[in-house]
């Protein structure tokens, strides 16, 4: 039986940090490896993979910090994430190239999915950004 709000089952993706940063945030696939690039700490090879994957990224789908500056502010939304939307497979294709890049350098990356991830206080097409439940 269906009660017409099938888009709370959706199951919704997300790739982070095994381990919190000095925060307590998990942070997510883009931003360990692009910690990684800032530090100097990719080959020529992988930092080309960074440069051009994030630049595919920015012009495939909108920055939720652009929309409402407030949604990552720590002070307003406490540990707020990306989470893909299942539908969201032309984003969702190229995540495993970032995931082949931490796995080079030894770092752990999750994969999280669930229905209920958190407190919505972003939504679009492709992703919802949420503060998660307190546990």
């Amino acid at each position: 039986m269906t009660d017409g709000k099938s888009h709370h089952r959706t199951e919704y993706v997300r790739f982070q940090a095994v381990v919190p940063n000095e925060r307590g945030h998990f942070t997510g696939v883009f931003g360990l490896v692009n910690n990684l690039g800032r530090s100097g700490r990719l080959s020529a090879a992988e930092e080309h993979f960074r440069l051009l994957n994030n630049a595919w990224y920015d012009a495939s789908y909108l920055d939720p910090s652009t929309v409402d500056p407030t949604v990552y502010d720590p002070a307003v939304n406490p540990c707020a994430a990306a989470w893909f939307k299942p539908t969201a497979t032309h984003l969702l294709e190229r995540v495993d190239g970032y995931l082949t890049v931490l796995r080079a350098h030894g770092i752990a990356c999750e994969t999280l999915r669930s229905t209920a991830p958190g407190r919505v206080v972003y939504e679009d097409d492709v992703q919802v950004v949420v503060v998660p439940h307190p546990l």
